[in-house]
């Protein structure tokens, strides 16, 4: 039997004594640790340090107010930023909720008491508390978590993406990547080589951002005395990748005199430097990546043939943001943990509002334009949690198109709603449920349907 002693810790702040006795009672695979008051809580906390606390927002000396809840609120989120606090309320239940996860609270729950349905909203605060400290273990222990080079993600399409680069990582064949700016090209690009095996360096190299008459000196090096300025020699991109992965990003823009040379050393595996006459062996793996239609440049002769063959063996398409349901307020939850800690340590979380105008934005801009965006906000923000309005986001942008065929419309909007309201509520069951206006069971039977995973 477990020692009551190892059990997780909840601390109740609640000055019903019934209340008191009934949780305890109910909740008998924790340890219920009581409080009648904003002091006794408090003391409770620095003495047990809950990862999970239920708050009544009625205390005393006002009871039937919320002030005193709201300060014990703030006092217990500055003392301890970690901790989930459930916070009860009967008083304007809406507009104190909403005010209460503004602040930083995890979830809410209504008066009276529905011991199932706290029951659940506990244990997957705990559930959280857990993940969210192995997290932060892990990023103690090697510098971040990653998944998959990086790659933060619960949707599929972007899950497939993942499961694509695992089978080709290990084959020696070329990689393009083809999908638009900001969608995360050169993380995938270092996932390929870090499940490669390879011992080399990964290098990359964007094409686009070098002008067109150093872009060939940059690939293949030179020797000294090759060309006004060359005072001693220098090795190229491809080189420096003996052994390991070259990404060359944004391949479409390398001009077709050097697209020759390219197709040269894919072809034979050698090089030369510029004002060389060695050959120069070198076993490198090619992965290139671009957001233009290289079909379209190959038809209209702006791209060799020969050499797309060469570098798309495995051709690779990266989901737009907006295609990767959930996904924006997953990772703007990440980015404002990474930009608190660096940037202002009080901003804790996203309102209510900033979820939703996370949710209804269509980032065509992608990932790096949420995490320009998040950053600016987290700076911005004056209060524990960013607002709708720190993010200055404009109106008017469309999201992803759905089928024409009314079934899987539905099917592609029902999955859509179910994914982002699942990740708006931190993947609680009931307050999903809530926020889409229907019923746990139903809400079960619609996941069982889809095969969607809680």
């Amino acid at each position: 039997m477990t020692q009551k002693s190892q059990l997780p810790i909840l601390l109740v702040v609640e000055d019903d004594e019934g209340l008191q006795r009934q949780l305890k009672w109910a909740y008998d695979g924790y340890q219920v640790v009581c409080a009648g008051d904003r002091q006794s809580a408090l003391d409770a906390l620095r003495m047990h340090e809950p990862a999970v606390v239920t708050l009544d927002l009625g205390l005393p000396p006002d009871p039937d107010g919320t002030d005193e809840g709201f300060a014990t609120l703030e006092e217990v989120l500055r003392l301890q930023p970690g901790t989930k606090v459930i916070v009860a309320t009967g008083h304007g239940a809406r507009e104190s909720a909403l005010k209460a996860i503004g602040m930083g609270a995890y979830d809410f729950y209504r008066k009276p008491v529905d011991i199932d349905e706290l029951g659940l909203i506990v244990a997957r605060a705990f559930h959280l508390h857990e993940i969210e400290s192995e997290y932060r273990r892990l990023e103690g222990d090697s510098g971040g978590g990653t998944v998959l080079g990086s790659i933060l993600t619960g949707a599929p399409e972007m899950a497939k993406v993942a499961k694509t680069i695992e089978r080709v990582a290990s084959a020696d064949v070329s990689v393009m990547l083809l999908g638009a700016s900001g969608t995360g090209k050169e993380l995938l690009a270092r996932a390929v080589h870090e499940k490669s095996g390879r011992k080399g360096a990964f290098v990359a190299i964007n094409c686009a951002a070098i002008p067109e008459n150093l872009l060939e000196a940059e690939l293949f090096g030179y020797e000294r005395g090759a060309f006004t300025g060359a005072v001693k020699s220098n090795v190229g991109k491809i080189e420096l990748a003996q052994g390991g992965t070259l990404f060359l990003d944004e391949v479409g823009d390398i001009p077709l005199p050097l697209q020759v040379k390219l197709l040269r050393f894919l072809q034979e595996r050698v090089i030369e430097r510029i004002g060389g006459r060695q050959p120069i062996a070198v076993d490198a793996r090619i992965v290139c990546a671009t957001h233009q239609d290289l079909d379209a440049m190959t038809a209209d002769g702006r791209f060799r043939e020969d050499l797309y063959y060469r570098l798309a063996e495995i051709v690779v398409k990266i989901p737009t943001l907006a295609e990767r349901a959930g996904d924006a307020v997953l990772l703007a939850r990440h980015f404002v943990n990474r930009f608190s800690r660096e940037l202002n340590p009080s901003v804790q979380s996203l309102s209510p509002d900033a979820l939703a105008a996370i949710d209804a934005y269509a980032w065509p801009g992608n990932v790096r334009e949420l995490e320009n965006r998040v950053k600016r906000a987290v700076i911005m923000a004056d209060g524990r949690s960013v607002l709708a309005s720190d993010l200055d986001l404009p109106g008017g942008e469309a999201g992803p198109s759905v089928p024409i065929n009314l079934r899987a419309a539905r099917e592609v909007a029902d999955r859509h709603a179910i994914r982002q309201a699942m990740t708006r509520s931190d993947n609680n069951i009931s307050g999903a449920a809530r926020l889409l206006g229907i019923s746990r069971p139903t809400l079960y039977d619609l996941l069982k349907q889809y095969r969607l995973q809680a």
